[in-house]
């Protein structure tokens, strides 16, 4: 089992910035892929930006340039930072987990993060 907790989320004006982050505990040498993934009112979950054990990284379309994400595997941790906010960027954000045994995957609690124009 996994558990992951996230932390980070708020109220900010567009064109500011926020640092979401996300700690794993439990069974974490089992942990493939880390990501963030969001979710806006109504609309299905979607990837925003996924990091390999290696350092490797993918990010949605939508956030390229203006989204970091990271990863320290010493700490069990991944952070997702995020500047050049737009309003189309609120929604509740997850961490997300793939790992390597059953049942592959977990999602933490999510937070709010609200950009105003």
């Amino acid at each position: 089992q996994v558990q992951l907790v996230e932390s980070g989320g708020g109220l900010v004006q567009a064109g500011g910035s926020l640092r979401l982050s996300c700690a794993a505990s439990g069974s974490v040498f089992t942990i493939i892929f880390m990501s963030w993934y969001r979710q806006h009112p109504g609309k299905q979950r979607e990837l925003v930006a996924r990091i390999n054990r290696d350092g490797s990284t993918n990010y949605a379309d939508s956030v390229k340039g203006r989204f970091t994400i990271s990863r320290d595997n010493a700490k069990n941790t991944v952070n997702l930072q995020m500047n050049s906010l737009e309003p189309g960027d609120t929604a509740v954000y997850y961490c997300h987990v793939n790992t390597m045994t059953g049942p592959y995957f977990y999602w933490g609690q999510g937070t709010q993060v609200t950009v105003s124009s």
